[in-house]
């Protein structure tokens, strides 16, 4: 489980496509607890550790690491059903990524519950500078309206977020400095894709509600 709150951005290194899937290697810096079988998200998908280095230029053990290999990274794999329901597929060497590790069981949950499920893919639609913050408008998608409401807590690449204000076919969110300066929303452009992760309270709601529907309608 993660909350939301990025860690930092990494930068993806390589990517190699397979017969199966995509294979990316992510530069980062920072992350000394690295491990196999690690879950961490990228850009708000989930996804697992497969190789690692914290890097050695202070002498640390480096797993995997290339002689010489100074910097951390961490590689994952993307199966063809991630690939087809991300943007992920579309990345190239040098694009920046949001990283986040899961919250350990004595952490401080400052965002929501994000369980790093992409619903689906959203469109930026608008991008206006409002004081010291900035206003983001995205393209609600076919079939998830109903999950996103006003103060609603959202998910995108992996940022817990509020919608400031949702109308017909597109909500917005504000963006604080920080966040714009920490997180890949500064490298947003009208037109760019973001994964959207809503609310899974709202899904449980949903599926509450249905299976009462259903049970009365017996």
């Amino acid at each position: 489980m993660f909350t939301g709150i990025v860690e930092g951005t990494g930068t993806v290194r390589t990517r190699t496509e397979t017969d199966d899937g995509l294979r990316l290697r992510i530069g980062v810096d920072g992350f000394d607890d690295l491990h196999h079988g690690q879950s961490i998200s990228v850009s708000g998908v989930c996804l697992t550790v497969e190789e690692y280095s914290i890097g050695a230029a202070d002498g640390a053990d480096a797993d995997g690491a290339d002689e010489g290999d100074t910097d951390g990274w961490f590689e994952v794999f993307l199966a063809s059903e991630t690939v087809a329901k991300t943007y992920l597929g579309d990345v190239a060497e040098g694009d920046p990524v949001n990283v986040e590790r899961a919250m350990p069981a004595d952490g401080r949950f400052d965002g929501h519950v994000v369980q790093g499920h992409v619903d689906t893919v959203a469109e930026v639609t608008g991008i206006e500078r409002v004081g010291e913050d900035w206003r983001f408008a995205f393209a609600i998608p076919d079939g998830h309206a109903d999950y996103l409401v006003d103060k609603g807590s959202v998910t995108l690449d992996g940022i817990s977020l509020t919608v400031a204000e949702k109308r017909d076919g597109e909500f917005d969110v504000a963006i604080i400095p920080t966040t714009y300066e920490l997180t890949t929303l500064s490298e947003k452009s009208v037109g760019d894709p973001v994964h959207l992760e809503v609310d899974v309270i709202a899904k449980y709601v949903e599926n509450m509600v249905e299976g009462y529907a259903g049970s009365t309608s017996r």
